[in-house]
């Protein structure tokens, strides 16, 4: 059983810290680029795990830990070991460790087995993923945010999507990349004016008309997230024609009415979920994506809904047992180097010459 975590954070960001005091951290580990090599197989494409809007995440074995490496810009470094080197939560990403040496700039966090949210709901697998999986995942992923929003100094995630949201062992979400966050408004401040980045499809309206970032900007990002959970597309779809292109755009209209709500569940589920929960979840989608921030609910009120919904705790440890060994799944690979070790995940640069899977853009 995951513990909630709605309460208040006690955690808090010393700011502003020079970009020494950030890599001191005496919660992270400094590697050395020989280290991540080795641990990788010189990068070897076949340890390449993916890539996107973040950089090149590759997979390696150091001592008995199973760990991922990943390469980044510069800025995104610190900005990344900021954020994970000092907030700690089970659904956060754990962040071990760094490697800074002249270009070879890295980030090393513990390997999540199951892949992304984005991998098991829309790539095409032997089974969907059950609805008390789905439940599962929008439960963990509002408890990071909602951990991140309650935290004596705020975060804004500010790239909430289903590519962000990584899965351990037993499908528990953990939130991923934070390259964009941002500290949230202190004093008098309402919000963040900021450049205006994200994931197109996923940004919040008034933040991509304006660059005002809040707290309810991610919030709305959980509504699309929450939305692709329920119906199985993706926030942007251009194999779709006219108004379906966009998910929200197509499906908001139908997510007050229980009547109609069928109309945009997923049908791979083939009616396999509480009529209930999935109405109590249509409704919670539907103020998440509220035009108006100020009227969309908090985190910790999203977070509160999602743990009223009836999801058996024996059902659904059955349906993750279940989907584990028919559907999609990332299993652990030994090292061939060390069999004894876990595997580990690095990120890379975006001037690798390896290709690997493409996430969605960032709108900048």
């Amino acid at each position: 059983t995951i513990p909630s975590y709605s309460g208040r954070s006690s955690e808090c960001l010393p700011t502003p810290r020079s970009e020494g005091e950030i890599l001191s951290s005496p919660n992270l580990k400094a590697f050395t680029f020989s280290e991540l090599r080795n641990a990788t197989r010189n990068f070897r494409p076949d340890s390449l795990l993916g890539e996107g809007g973040f950089g090149y995440v590759f997979k390696g074995w150091i001592d008995e830990n199973t760990m991922t490496a990943a390469k980044p810009g510069s800025g995104m470094v610190v900005t990344e070991v900021n954020y994970l080197g000092q907030l700690h939560h089970p659904n956060l990403v754990k962040l071990i460790g760094y490697c800074l040496e002249g270009e070879n700039r890295l980030l090393v966090y513990e390997f999540m087995p199951k892949g992304s949210l984005e991998n098991h709901l829309f790539r095409r697998g032997p089974q969907p993923l059950p609805w008390a999986v789905r439940m599962k995942v929008a439960i963990g992923a509002a408890r990071g945010l909602s951990f991140l929003h309650d935290a004596k100094s705020q975060v804004i995630y500010r790239d909430f999507k289903a590519s962000n949201i990584l899965l351990d062992a037993d499908f528990n979400a953990k939130l991923s990349d934070f390259g964009l966050a941002k500290a949230g408004p202190t004093g008098d401040r309402t919000h963040v004016s900021t450049q205006v980045m994200g994931t197109q499809g996923y940004a919040a309206p008034e933040y991509v008309a304006t660059g005002r970032l809040t707290a309810k900007s991610d919030v709305y990002s959980f509504g699309v997230v929450l939305l692709e959970l329920l119906s199985g597309r993706r926030a942007v779809d251009k194999s779709k024609v006219g108004v379906e292109q966009v998910l929200v755009d197509w499906a908001k209209p139908y997510l007050s009415d229980k009547r109609k709500l069928f109309r945009i569940m997923d049908t791979k589920l083939g009616g396999q979920y509480p009529q209930k929960s999935a109405v109590t979840a249509a409704h919670l989608a539907f103020q998440c994506l509220s035009n108006e921030a100020k009227l969309r609910p908090r985190m910790s009120e999203v977070l509160a809904t999602l743990e009223q919904i009836d999801i058996p705790k024996s059902a659904a440890r059955n349906l993750v047992s279940e989907y584990q060994n028919g559907g999609l799944s990332s299993p652990v690979q030994r090292s061939p180097l060390r069999p004894h070790h876990s595997p580990l995940h690095l990120t890379a640069n975006a001037a690798s010459p390896l290709k690997g899977q493409r996430l969605s853009p960032r709108v900048r």
